[in-house]
């Protein structure tokens, strides 16, 4: 007989099992931070003392974070466990599909993340106006680039030598 009183499901997972929302959510958040610094998920689980597996299991939320985890967590990835939660909204008619948590609809997804961290990397600055350049060249393509880098051209960057 169906009781029609609510039944948590078991070990924080929904009732048809799948991973909690703020689970995957936080597990994302993860993600993006290790990333944005570089590490590999084998990086990250040496410094936490467990396997990259284990890692792999937060990141996708199908294993839950303890707080004691996520506090350190937060001091290996260098932020506040309120990064964690970020942007997540609690609103009850929140459904899966406004979590944002796919690369897709992400504010950073893996490979800007990545782009951010080559650029960041290229210690020539003509090459990184350069770069800009080209970069809003190819996002506006029928406009003109405004801002600090805007009087670059290819002339003042010399590559190679």
């Amino acid at each position: 007989m169906n009781s029609p009183h609510f039944k948590p499901s078991p070990r924080g997972r929904r009732a048809d099992g799948s991973p909690h929302p703020v689970d995957v959510y936080v597990g994302h958040r993860m993600h993006l931070r290790r990333v944005m610094l570089g590490l590999s998920q084998e990086d990250l689980a040496l410094q936490l003392g467990i396997t990259f597996q284990q890692v792999q299991k937060y990141e996708r939320g199908l294993n839950r974070i303890s707080s004691s985890r996520l506090y350190d967590i937060s001091n290996v990835l260098k932020v506040d466990v309120g990064y964690f939660f970020a942007g997540y909204n609690d609103d009850s008619t929140q459904t899966d599909d406004n979590l944002r948590t796919d690369d897709s609809d992400s504010d950073y997804n893996e490979e800007t993340l990545l782009l951010i961290n080559a650029f960041s990397k290229i210690k020539k600055a003509s090459v990184r106006r350069l770069l800009y350049k080209l970069a809003l060249s190819l996002s506006f393509p029928n406009s003109t680039p405004s801002g600090s880098y805007s009087s670059v051209d290819s002339s003042s960057c010399k590559i190679g030598k």
